[in-house]
């Protein structure tokens, strides 16, 4: 199947919600190897990324990806990646042979600039109701996720700029939702990203892991 080797860059907007979860909750979801930073006692950061990427990327798609915490190795920060969905095939069989991200196919709802929903077949995975912008600013960011591809545990950096502005959000995850199990809750902060441009870089090994 035909995808962009990497890097991959990609154009668009995108919302990311933040939450405080309970470590002992997501450490079945992350590598032994990984070690998980708590930011407040017994707690971590998790966050909820949804983006629709147009015109001008390497592939037009969007895409959820859950974030269940923050975490560390030998000095490195990042995110783990622990559920990820697209509604691209190309973007499916890239992510999943070039970075080892669990990407899954599902359908995206974006309605009026202010819901989304995301599903999977019949089920929902989640979906959010977030504000306009109103306060915003151009900022560039970089960082770095892990992943696993085989017994190779893999790091890759990204690079971002976008207009950010601090919004409100709710966010429903059902039940049935695979990652219901994380208990995400309401968000504490939601980051509205317009006029975004994302360059994701190809990754490196740094460990075998234990299997």
């Amino acid at each position: 199947m035909p995808y962009p080797q990497a890097p991959w860059t990609l154009q668009g907007y995108a919302i990311q919600t933040l939450h405080l979860v309970n470590i002992d909750r997501v450490r079945p979801l992350i590598p032994l190897e990984l070690g998980i930073i708590s930011v407040w006692p017994g707690k971590t950061l998790a966050s909820v990324y949804l983006s629709n990427y147009g015109s001008g990327s390497v592939l037009e798609y969007s895409e959820l990806i859950i974030a269940p915490a923050v975490v560390n190795y030998q000095r490195k920060i990042g995110g783990w990646v622990s559920h990820i969905y697209v509604n691209n095939a190309d973007s499916v069989a890239g992510g999943r042979e070039i970075w080892g991200l669990p990407k899954e196919l599902a359908k995206f709802t974006w309605q009026q600039g202010n819901h989304v929903t995301v599903y999977q077949e019949n089920r929902k995975l989640c979906s959010l109701n977030y504000n306009q912008q109103s306060l915003a600013w151009r900022q560039w960011l970089s960082g770095s996720a892990f992943s696993a591809k085989g017994a190779d545990l893999l790091i890759f950096p990204a690079e971002f700029e976008s207009v950010l502005g601090l919004i409100s959000s709710n966010l429903e995850v059902p039940a049935e939702s695979p990652f219901s199990e994380i208990g995400l809750g309401q968000p504490w902060l939601t980051v509205r990203c317009e006029q975004m441009s994302l360059r994701i870089d190809a990754p490196k090994v740094v460990e075998q892991m234990r299997v």
